[in-house]
């Protein structure tokens, strides 16, 4: 039967913890799988969540530690001496255990990795450490399976299952030259069916999609998803066999990205928790709100220089929340597209092309949100012409709108920052000011004040 996660058994759990009961703990939790160790954790407080990893196997809490939230693991490892911290990361794959060691402090850091008994491990963490998180050798774990092309086909079996030991889940099985340079992989069927006595460089594939050590995540996202791939290898600039990345490693980078892309875009400068400290929130969130504030400013000087006309059609007034809002909308649709597009490598073409597409766009809404205007004018009983002053506004300012949203992205993207800035306040406020200057500058033409 499954095993449930209950109310009941969160409360046992304290209170047997409490008695210090670790035998019936023990009797409870020792097959319980690492995924539902780690909610227990989140569910019992700081104390008894430490207190649980302490007793419990570091096979297993090693893999819980990684399906919890980075704040509550620093908390936990907080009040782990740096023994115990190395006994976790043992038990962790290269990759985990560097992520681990990053969110350290450096001197306790220092200290983890020189309680590590396993001389190599401790080798690979500080290597994998040396790299940018987000490229792909900051990505990628050194554990995996690699046979060389001078072998045999009996010779590799068995070097095959000296190395498996050490790697959780085989993928692929990469083959390399005397001096560990990628040349291929091997199909588990042909090596099945392949004489003992054969060699590898007779069997094995030689086409294998790899990345560099300096590749983007974005960009190993990108082709482990185009050619499907559940492992991609990763080499260094002398083509050296260095790593591997797993799908799950990817699609946790994604979901980190995502979780940051849409913070930038809802106007959330850095990552941050709901359970994060007020300053920490406040640091995040009011850089934007300041700027909202300028761009508010902004627009209230812009209809003082236009007092004249509010006196005269005092209508005005009530249409610039409108303008202000298509403004806005369209902008951040255009933004939000171009964003997708650019993550996704979907961006093609000229410009040119991008600037005819985006005005043809925009077109057709604008008309066709122009004529309900002019319908619902005519409903209201307003001046046909006025009718018509904010049906050409609106036309006008949905085509800067879209095209500022376009643009801005693909320029922030040209010079290195990341585009999903433009999908947030930045757009919102920037629309605001060009619509509401457009729609009075409009409007003074047409209607002549």
């Amino acid at each position: 039967m499954q095993f449930q996660i209950s109310n009941e058994l969160i409360h046992q759990i304290r209170y047997l913890i409490d008695a210090e009961d670790e035998q019936e703990l023990l009797a409870i939790l020792g097959e319980v799988h690492f995924a539902d160790i780690a909610e227990i954790l989140e569910e019992v407080d700081l104390q008894k969540a430490t207190y649980l990893v302490k007793l419990l196997d570091s096979e297993k809490t090693s893999e819980a530690l990684m399906e919890l939230e980075e704040d509550l693991r620093e908390r936990i490892l907080d009040n782990l001496s740096a023994k115990e911290i190395a006994e976790e990361l043992e038990e962790m794959d290269t990759d985990d255990a560097a992520d681990v060691i990053g969110e350290l402090p450096e001197q306790l850091a220092e200290e983890v990795i020189s309680e590590i008994e396993d001389e190599k491990h401790a080798k690979d963490i500080k290597e994998l450490l040396t790299y940018h998180e987000t490229a792909a050798g900051g990505l990628m774990a050194k554990e995996l399976v690699q046979v060389k092309e001078t072998w045999t086909v009996a010779g590799c079996v068995r070097e095959m299952r000296r190395q498996a030991k050490n790697v959780t889940r085989v993928h692929s099985i990469y083959v390399v030259d005397k001096d560990g340079k990628l040349k291929g992989r091997l199909s588990l069927k042909d090596l099945l069916t392949a004489a003992a006595k054969a060699h590898i460089s007779d069997v094995y594939i030689p086409k294998v999609d790899y990345v560099n050590v300096d590749t983007e995540g974005e960009e190993v996202a990108r082709i482990m998803q185009k050619y499907d791939l559940e492992a991609i290898p990763v080499v260094d600039h002398e083509h050296v066999l260095v790593g591997r990345i797993t799908i799950d490693d990817i699609v946790d980078f994604i979901k980190d990205e995502a979780e940051k892309d849409y913070q930038m875009a809802a106007g959330i400068s850095q990552d941050v928790e709901a359970d994060d400290t007020v300053w920490e929130l406040t640091r995040a969130r009011l850089p934007w709100l300041i700027l909202g504030l300028f761009g508010g400013l902004g627009s209230v000087f812009i209809m003082e220089g236009f007092e004249e006309a509010l006196a005269k059609y005092k209508e005005l007034f009530f249409f610039t929340p409108l303008i202000a809002a298509m403004a806005g909308n369209v902008g951040v649709q255009s933004s939000a597209i171009i964003v997708q597009g650019l993550a996704n490598d979907n961006v093609k073409g000229s410009l040119l092309s991008r600037l005819l597409k985006e005005i043809g766009l925009s077109l057709i809404s604008g008309v066709t949100l122009g004529v309900l205007v002019i319908l619902f004018g005519i409903f209201d009983g307003m001046d046909l012409l006025f009718s018509f002053t904010i049906a050409i506004s609106m036309l006008c300012v949905i085509i800067v709108a879209a095209l500022v949203g376009t643009f801005v992205p693909i320029i922030l993207d040209k010079r290195g920052i990341d585009p999903a800035i433009a999908t947030g306040p930045f757009i919102t406020t920037s629309n605001d000011i060009f619509g509401i200057f457009l729609f009075f500058y409009i409007a003074k033409v047409i209607l002549d004040f």
